[in-house]
């Protein structure tokens, strides 16, 4: 029989037991319950039963380890000697970031492939079971490694840290299963460099203008490299979904006019080409949309316009660029490296390159006008083309806006004598914009055609034009040589199918010994135009001093004016007078004359008629008293008349016979009749001595 005390003892370990019992029972009570805040997961590990199968880091039927049903938030129990429970938050993804998922389970990726098949089963990675077992019409099992679709911003999901990696800007949220990573993370926590993301790879990527330093606005594109799909077919050297089978289609489908068919139109194929086709796959966003649709690995057709994607940095890689922009006054010569075989269109008699339509690899015929084209510049290579007029300039430090003359240098040539000259030139040109193709197709750019072909045909053709010349014929025939330059030019250009609008000589340096010899001649010129000047100076002085005098002698010479004028006047009115003299006395003359014609013609038949008389009677006296005493009375009659007193007045005679007083006579009666004659008295008797 046990005693009082053997029996207090008894009770007292029995209590105590119980007590310890019920403490151990409340503890592992209290140990199985887990409080899951409203961002958190409970993730159950079992610490014993059977081996997981494959590899799969998760049990889904029991097996001990990591447990693929999750504690939601609350109060959830799970006995803690069967369970072990970890907290994990949620994933939550910042806004403007996106997060990347890594599945640690599920089937292996194929060969080859970089990332794990997607269905939008899946949703957001939340359903294990789903992912693992199979989701979706076709059941699709998930893949471990990168999933396609990565999660948007703002993305707040349960998302099992065993089953999935999410690496985000902030974290990585999860449990690493490879002993890599586990290795990574002694002493620090994992974060995107581990996985090799640069900082901006987990950003939003947007495609947006940019300003530049100078405050101008660029617009961009961005040209697509994803990084899994089947391979480029050969000859490719960038992925269009559905290749060009829809410009054959067109070009097909375009009917016929006449024996021979006829093509699109460029710019419908232009339209066809440049349209995106991005809206198949949103932009690269739905990554297994875009590999369903074909889409290959590398470089992609279509670039991405303005917006922000949410787009995976495994798979998708994206270069910013500056979209192609014609301004107007310009257009753009397309080289394509993409498309369908080269057909050339230029005809058999150009020999420079081919030209095709839209489409085509090669010089595309038809340029780009005016316009903003969100082109790939990797596979369409734009030559801009000014079809304004280009001015171009050959001298230092001077630089148009289009940048094609910023390696033009002024043309150094040398004179006949020796002289270097060095020539600041300014050419205008103009390429037609239906002729750009052409050009661009004969010269390569229009960086070649200006600093190439122009800069050859100028800087020859004045060395060689110099070269002929002496130093001072050219200054003096600048103009000229211009214009040749100008017609030069303009037939090198023809060629090229490029107008030429004028080659201008800016300016000429010229040999400092020539400048001083022509400065000499010019400060001798200025002083003889000096001179000539001073001169003009001096006669005009004179001519202004004349006119003062003139000025202070005005009313004289008014008043000489007035004289000269009547005295004009009087001297018009004598010439009247005198005139009508004159005409009176012609007409009195003439009727004059003609009496004095009528008398001199009587007086002359009066004259021959005596004549005649007095040849008759010298003949008589002739034959009468002789020759010589007829002469001899005759020339006595004559001096009569004349009144020449050749007898004298008085007779001297000596004698007294009957002979001297018959002379006395005799003379007497010649004296008195010569008197008679002469004046027309009686003339006196001589007197007898």
């Amino acid at each position: 029989m046990e005693t009082l005390p053997e029996m207090l003892q008894q009770h007292f370990f029995a209590t105590s037991s119980a007590i310890a019992l019920i403490i151990v029972i409340i503890t592992i009570v209290l140990k199985s319950i887990y409080s899951i805040g409203p961002t958190e997961v409970g993730l159950v590990r079992k610490r014993f039963g059977a081996a997981l199968p494959e590899d799969n880091p998760v049990a889904f039927h029991g097996e001990a380890g990591y447990q693929a049903d999750l504690l939601m938030p609350g109060l959830r129990f799970k006995f803690v000697m069967v369970y072990a429970v970890t907290k994990h938050p949620w994933v939550q993804v910042p806004a403007g970031q996106i997060g990347i998922v890594v599945a640690q389970i599920g089937l292996p990726l194929p060969i080859g492939a970089k990332s794990a098949i997607y269905t939008e089963a899946f949703g957001n990675f939340t359903n294990l079971h789903s992912f693992v077992e199979g989701a979706g019409p076709k059941k699709i099992r998930g893949q471990k490694g990168v999933q396609r679709p990565v999660l948007s911003p703002g993305t707040l999901a349960p998302i099992h840290p065993v089953g999935f990696l999410v690496i985000t800007k902030p974290q990585v949220y999860g449990v690493p299963i490879s002993k890599e990573l586990r290795d990574r993370m002694r002493g620090a926590a994992l974060n995107y460099v581990v996985f090799g993301l640069g900082d901006s790879a987990l950003d939003v990527t947007r495609i947006e203008p940019r300003a530049t330093e100078s405050g101008h606005v660029v617009d961009m594109v961005g040209v697509v490299t994803t990084l899994e799909g089947d391979p480029l077919p050969a000859g490719d050297i960038s992925s269009r979904l559905g290749g060009f089978k829809d410009i054959e289609e067109f070009e097909a489908a375009t009917p016929t006019a006449g024996p021979a068919p006829a093509t699109p139109a460029n710019s419908q194929l232009i339209e066809t080409i440049l349209g995106s086709k991005n809206d198949q796959h949103k932009s690269y966003q739905d990554f297994q949309a875009f590999l369903d649709k074909g889409g290959k690995i590398g470089l992609q057709h279509d670039p991405l316009l303005y917006g922000a994607y949410n787009l995976n940095p495994f798979l998708v890689r994206v270069e910013q660029v500056p979209m192609l922009v014609v301004e107007q006054g310009q257009v753009a010569v397309i080289k394509s490296y993409v498309g369908l075989p080269t057909q050339d269109t230029s005809g058999p008699e150009f020999k420079f390159g081919s030209l095709v339509k839209p489409g085509h690899r090669g010089i595309w015929e038809e340029p780009l006008r005016t316009g903003k084209y969100p082109i790939n510049p990797r596979i369409y290579q734009a030559e801009i083309v000014p079809t304004a007029i280009l001015k171009l300039d050959w001298a230092k430090g001077v630089t148009g806006a289009h940048g094609l003359d910023a390696r033009l240098e002024p043309i150094v040539a040398k004179s006949r004598e020796g002289f270097i000259f060095t020539l600041d030139l300014q050419v205008l040109i103009h390429v037609p914009d239906t002729k750009a193709p052409r050009v661009i197709s004969m010269v390569g750019s229009m960086y070649n055609l200006v600093n190439e072909v122009l800069q050859a045909a100028l800087g020859n053709h004045f060395r060689n034009r110099l070269g002929m010349m002496e130093a001072v014929s050219f200054i003096q025939s600048r103009q000229t040589v211009q214009e040749e330059a100008t017609r030069h030019l303009s037939g090198q250009l023809d060629e090229y199918e490029v107008e030429t609008k004028g080659v201008y000589i800016q300016d000429v340096i010229l040999p400092q010994q020539l400048v001083e010899v022509l400065t000499r001649r010019e400060i001798a010129n200025q002083e003889i135009e000096t001179f000539r000047m001073q001169q003009k100076a001096q006669e005009q002085r004179v001519s202004t001093e004349a006119t003062t005098g003139k000025a202070d002698m005005q009313r004289d010479l008014a008043k000489s004016a007035i004289g000269i004028d009547i005295r004009k006047n009087n001297a018009d009115a004598r010439m009247q007078e005198g005139r009508g003299e004159a005409e009176y006395i012609k007409q009195t003359g003439t009727a004059q004359a003609d009496v004095i014609r009528a008398q001199g013609t009587a007086q002359a038949d009066v004259i021959r008629a005596q004549g005649l008389s007095k040849a008759e009677g010298f003949r008589a006296q002739n034959e009468a008293i002789g020759a010589t005493s007829t002469t001899l009375v005759n020339i006595a009659t004559v001096l009569a008349e004349k009144g020449i007193q050749f007898v004298p007045q008085i007779l001297v005679a000596g004698g007294g016979n009957a002979i001297d007083g018959l002379a006395a006579t005799l003379t007497k009666a010649l004296a008195g009749q010569s008197n008679l004659l002469a004046g027309g008295s009686k003339p006196e008797a001589p007197k007898a001595t």
